[in-house]
């Protein structure tokens, strides 16, 4: 009796949890030109392989808006709206039309995604493709989507003149993009590896691959693409939703040959063009000062003995004379009180923010929300204890890795901590880490993973080595705190609560406490 309700529990738990939905759900064809089939239920998971318009796939299972097929002799994962289920496959062209006025038409299905344009009550527009709950629809040439409450559908064959006018008017939204678009602008890359394509096309031949946090020129844009410069006379088209477009190139911002920047660290790169994947022309180290040229968005263009121009990064230099002395001047130190951060630098770090969400939790729970608010608490706690606080970020803005390394650096750390909310594809899994890369580091992480274990209720899952880029490129004494996995639902409501944050907050400020008093 005991082991039937067991079995039952588990069964329920399975079905509240939603991740994963029974096995042999149907089949499916494939209809978008191409398809990439992933190795987990998101776009952050690596790319194993690909599919065509109109292949038919055997669904195994879903999570979300995501479906597992079969890949040869393994499994994939491919995203839902980009398929259809053969029941409803239709030769007729289907439209929509809005029931309400100010429909925002998103990026991606979900209310979390960014707004790109909105329907009219009565508009119509191209029905592409379904979930439960939203509609994928093309406008004017841009692909989005609509919450489905809020359309009906139309179902009709379209006429020769119809297709013409369609096609026409794609044709002019392109151009109105196209004219529209800062030329100057700078295209940053999102996610972790993103294919450049010969045309604004999937299915156009590959012309090279670029990486999260790089930086490339836009020439132009296509609807939902945007060519960008590679450097050496080449250019490519990416998909626009998997990065961001940051500021305006200013040629009007030209200096004289009095400005100057000064360089933070040693082997700094000085490159050909204003991109992390072009050609490193020098290596100059910490304290040279760069005559600057102009500014080239997150870039300066510098002047060389040799007469030739070059680009620096802007997160890896400083500016001002003021500055510039404070750098030169030896850091200050203040006696400090057992049981105070008196004369301590502390830089705060909150992951993620932005265009980069971090992980999504199986509630709806955003990381980059949850590190900002964890972070806020965990600043006033140490400015209380007389600590000197510095913030990588203090709202909801994207901050490049390297940028967040370079604050700790410019600040002179005595300690740079890293917040984080955890995910796994198994949901069982639970706990808190604490990280450090260097063997240096260790001893700090421990002592914040010990507070930590003192002051919350969750697994300990102890402080372990990882290779992240903040750890690794940190030459400050930095550790990378997860304070539990946001894809196991019951501990995601934990999480959540203003209770968890103070008492994790805590737990780091004792754990900051018991590293100084020792290092005494």
């Amino acid at each position: 009796m005991k082991i039937w309700t067991i079995v039952a529990v588990l069964t329920l738990a399975i079905f509240y949890n939603q991740s994963v939905i029974i096995a042999n759900s149907g089949t499916a064809v494939v209809n978008t030109a191409s398809l990439n089939v992933r190795s987990g239920p998101g776009l952050t998971y690596p790319v194993i392989g690909s599919m065509k318009r109109g292949e038919s796939v055997d669904i195994l299972s879903t999570s979300n808006d995501w479906l597992e097929i079969r890949l040869g002799a393994s499994t994939g994962w491919i995203a839902s709206w980009l398929v259809t289920s053969e029941e409803s496959l239709d030769n007729q062209p289907k439209n929509i039309i809005s029931k309400v006025n100010a429909l925002n038409i998103r990026t991606e299905p979900s209310i979390n995604a960014a707004i790109i344009g909105q329907l009219s009550a009565g508009e119509e527009a191209l029905m592409t493709g379904q979930t439960d709950k939203w509609v994928a629809i093309q406008k004017n040439g841009i692909d989005g989507w609509v919450y489905a409450d809020y359309v009906t559908e139309l179902v009709h064959q379209q006429t020769e003149k119809e297709e013409k006018i369609e096609s026409e008017s794609r044709e002019k939204s392109v151009e109105k993009i196209a004219s529209n678009v800062e030329q100057d602008q700078l295209f940053t890359v999102s996610v972790d590896a993103l294919n450049v394509r010969k045309k604004a096309d999937l299915k156009a031949k590959k012309v090279g691959l670029v990486h999260k946090d790089e930086s490339y020129s836009v020439i132009e844009s296509d609807g939902n693409w945007v060519r960008i410069d590679l450097g050496k006379k080449k250019s490519g088209w990416v998909y626009s939703f998997h990065g961001y477009l940051t500021g305006k190139k200013d040629d009007s911002l030209r200096h004289d040959s009095k400005t100057t920047v000064t360089v933070l660290t040693n082997g700094t790169n000085i490159r050909s063009s204003a991109t992390t994947a072009s050609e490193i022309v020098t290596r100059v180290n910490a304290g040279e000062r760069l005559p600057v040229v102009k500014e080239d968005g997150d870039w300066y263009e510098i002047a060389l003995e040799s007469g030739d121009t070059a680009f620096i990064a802007k997160w890896v230099v400083t500016t001002g004379d003021e500055e510039l002395q404070k750098k030169e001047q030896p850091k200050n130190t203040v006696a400090r009180a057992a049981g105070t951060l008196n004369g301590l630098t502390i830089v705060i770090d909150a992951g993620h923010g932005g265009n980069d969400r971090g992980t999504t939790g199986s509630r709806g729970t955003d990381e980059k929300d949850l590190t900002l608010l964890t972070t806020e608490l965990l600043s006033a706690k140490l400015r209380a204890a007389g600590a000197n606080v510095v913030m990588t970020r203090e709202s909801d803005t994207y901050v490049s890795l390297r940028k967040r390394v370079s604050i700790g650096h410019q600040a002179q750390a005595d300690a740079f901590i890293s917040v984080h909310y955890d995910a796994n594809l198994d949901s069982s899994v639970t706990g808190f880490t604490t990280y450090y890369t260097q063997t240096s580091q260790k001893s700090l992480a421990e002592a914040i993973n010990n507070g930590l274990d003192g002051a919350i209720n969750i697994r300990n899952r102890g402080a372990q080595p990882a290779d992240f880029l903040v750890l690794r490129e940190n030459k400050q004494n930095a550790v990378l705190i997860e304070l539990g996995f946001l894809s196991n639902p019951s501990e995601e409501r934990i999480l959540k609560t203003d209770l968890f944050r103070e008492q994790a907050t805590h737990g780091i400020y004792q754990g900051l406490l018991e590293y100084f008093d020792g290092s005494q």
